[in-house]
């Protein structure tokens, strides 16, 4: 076959042209865009291999702007507890101050003036807000979390950053663990309420030969006649004293316990007698019972981290030799005199001036029985809720028996009960309590509750001693009265409720129906509300008035009842003063801070001001107790601030090894490409000439 210039023009040009052309058009579209590839189908392993680092990227990239976010708010938290601690610093200096007993009335009111403006300092602090977001409200990041009185107003969630798959970072701390956080290791700790001094060196009248120069303040070494007194300068013959306590172990048990002893007995015997009663042995300790400067018992738990040990005691001594001390029904006691005062001055009005009943205890809480009394403390655990305005407030907390937790609404009564009492062991069947006071009407009730595990039927509540009976409805279905055992709170204040409104179902029992019960509970919802408080106290309000006619108070049937068991159960009490406790409070405990202050009291006093109040001293103390906690949350700030700054330098170093490992993969070599490109060029400019020489060849060839 004969080849002719055009068969090599086009085996030449033609093929070549189209490929170098191909190729010069890619390598400058790889120097214009910086890419090797444009599209998937230049190179599916490339584009592939892209995208899987692009996705992983933006993941890295959500990571670092989660993890600064987080960061910001954990470092602004560091800086607020930096201002926290320096500031409650100075508050305990104030404290210390104001413990000299050189200062005058002005001072301390300066002293108060000074840590007031500092509690509102720090009520500012706890509201700090990073963009509209406050920092201590959990995850509730746009509520306030520190309402004016103290109370909190977050939740207890956590914040997290994203840190990666399954992993994340938590960078905020909430209200909930730093206003009303629990510090396990720490040890409850309690105290009367009554300063008491030596009554025999304070009336000369009293004092014998030996008693010459006593000194005024009492010792464990001090006689119990030193503690409860004489009528006259002789021990002979000796007077029989008796001591009612009553109070709840570290483990929820209740107890109450006679103790009878004579006037030549010493205090240390006592206060081991005490001991005894909340389980103390002679190789095991339980509670260490002490005696203050100011004659005041200290019960102190020795288990770490419960809230339940609590402690009251009255004493009594008949003069008269005569047997009305030795009681079993505390409410006897009410015939006594309580002021020493008067029985040496003979202007005792009592009905038995002979009986002297001495108060550890007080709290200003009515006696439930016996409201005309003025021997207050003598009762422990039958008392009227404290009325503040629309509102009545228990004082004791229901904490469950298993983890120091506080009740809530779906909490059993079972788990917070003290289930070693009798009638029943280990049940709270055949538990009797004691509903009593006046609803929003002011019209008296005496209610009964009685709880049962009946087949077919259980607890019910009546109002005029068990004649007439109200079925406690379940939810069950069909609806039934609940089960002692199985009995929430929430039921048991739908009763509570139903009383103290004045909305009783339509008819008892058995004509009584759950939709009847229903309808009362709906109707007393819209005259008032009872609830359980942020720490765990039953409470009553009445809705649309600011000063309410309802009184009411709670109690076991057996209490103040020193032949029967124990409460199985306490709601209100004149109780002692927790001075230390497991559970945090910020704001009330620095409240009672600045109040012992500006009630001038050095220790817990009930002769004046608020009677419940620690005083200077213990103050002291739990501002240490304070401190320990916030400094644990902020260590805890701290950790999560550490964690996130390795967390965004980690994120960082991935992030540039990520983007060098994509450019390795997708980016052009913008050095080769030019080279490649160049040498293209030359290639393409070589063909072009040997193009030419052949046409001009064929040329002559062909003239």
């Amino acid at each position: 076959m004969r080849v002719t210039s055009s068969m090599y023009y086009e085996s030449l040009y033609g093929a070549n042209n189209s490929k170098i052309n191909k190729k010069l058009f890619d390598v400058n579209k790889q120097i214009a865009s910086g890419l090797k590839i444009q599209y998937a189908k230049d190179d599916v392993r490339t584009f592939a291999e892209t995208m899987r680092l692009d996705n992983e990227l933006s993941t890295i990239g959500q990571i670092k702007k989660s993890t600064q976010s987080g960061y910001k708010i954990a470092n602004q938290t560091d800086v607020v507890l930096n201002e926290f601690e320096t500031t409650m610093n100075r508050m305990r200096t104030l404290l210390l101050q104001a413990a000299n007993a050189t200062n005058s009335a002005t001072s301390l009111d300066a002293v108060a003036q000074e840590l007031r403006v500092i509690e509102d300092h720090l009520k500012n602090l706890s509201n700090t807000s990073i963009n509209g977001q406050f920092l201590f409200s959990g995850t509730a990041v746009d509520i306030k979390p520190i309402s004016d009185d103290g109370t909190y107003n977050g939740n207890n969630g956590s914040l997290n950053s994203f840190l990666g798959s399954n992993a994340q970072q938590r960078y905020n701390i909430s209200g909930a663990d730093l206003f009303l956080g629990e510090e396990s290791l720490t040890k409850r700790t309690i105290t009367s309420n009554v300063v008491n001094s030596n009554l025999i060196s304070k009336y000369p009248a009293l004092q014998g030969p030996t008693d010459v120069g006593v000194p005024s303040a009492l010792t464990p070494n001090s006689t119990i006649r030193n503690l409860m007194g004489d009528t006259d300068n002789t021990s002979t013959p000796s007077n029989d004293h008796y001591f009612y306590i009553s109070g709840a172990k570290s483990d929820g048990v209740a107890f109450k316990q006679k103790i009878a002893m004579t006037d030549d007995q010493k205090i240390d015997e006592l206060l081991t007698q005490i001991g005894n009663a909340f389980g103390n042995t002679p190789n095991l300790k339980i509670v260490n019972v002490t005696l203050n400067s100011s004659g005041q018992i200290v019960v102190e738990d020795k288990i770490k981290g419960s809230s339940k040990l609590d402690f009251h005691m009255v004493g009594a001594v008949d003069f008269s030799g005569g047997g009305a001390a030795n009681i079993t029904d505390i409410n006897l006691l009410d015939d006594g005199e309580n002021d020493f005062n008067k029985i040496m001055t003979g202007t005792s009005t009592a009905a038995n001036p002979d009986l002297y009943v001495k108060e550890f205890i007080k709290s200003g809480y009515t006696s439930a029985a016996n409201t005309a009394t003025n021997i207050e403390g003598i009762v422990y655990d039958r008392t009227n809720f404290e009325k503040n305005g629309s509102k009545l407030s228990s004082t004791v907390p229901q904490i469950l028996k298993g983890n120091n937790a506080f009740a809530q609404n779906s909490t059993k009564l079972s788990e917070v009960a003290d289930l070693t009492q009798a009638p029943n062991v280990g049940s709270l069947a055949g538990t009797t309590f004691k509903l009593t006071g006046t609803n929003v009407t002011g019209a008296a009730f005496d209610v009964q509750i009685d709880l049962k595990n009946t087949l077919g039927g259980g607890s019910t509540f009546s109002l005029d001693g068990g004649a007439t009976n109200y079925e406690i409805f379940n939810m069950d279905t069909p609806r039934s009265a609940i089960n002692a055992d199985d009995m929430t709170y929430k039921q048991f204040m739908d009763v509570i409720n139903m009383v103290t409104t004045g909305n009783i179902p339509a008819n008892a029992f058995p004509a009584g129906t759950a939709g009847e019960y229903d309808t009362a509970i709906a109707s007393s919802d819209l005259v008032g509300r009872t609830f359980l408080s942020y720490d765990g106290k039953i409470q009553f309000q009445e809705i649309g008035t600011s000063d309410t006619q309802a009184s009411m108070s709670i109690h076991d049937i057996n209490s103040g009842d020193f032949s029967a068991p124990a409460s199985v159960m306490t709601f209100n009490a004149n109780n002692g003063i927790a001075i230390r406790d497991p559970k945090t409070d910020f704001f009330k405990t620095l409240d009672a801070m600045v109040t012992s202050v500006e009630n001038y009291k050095l220790y817990p006093d009930s002769s004046s001001g608020d009677l419940r109040n620690i005083g200077i001293e213990n103050a002291i103390a739990m501002m240490d107790d304070l401190q320990d906690h916030i400094f644990r949350a902020h260590s805890m700030v701290g950790s999560q601030s550490n964690a996130l700054t390795l967390s965004k330098e980690r994120v960082e170093l991935l992030e540039i090894s990520t983007m060098t490992l994509r450019s390795s993969v997708i980016d052009t070599d913008l050095a080769e490409a030019s080279l490649t490109l160049t040498q293209l060029s030359l290639n393409y400019e070589a063909m072009l000439s040997t193009v030419g020489k052949v046409s001009k060849l064929s040329l002559v060839n062909y003239l």
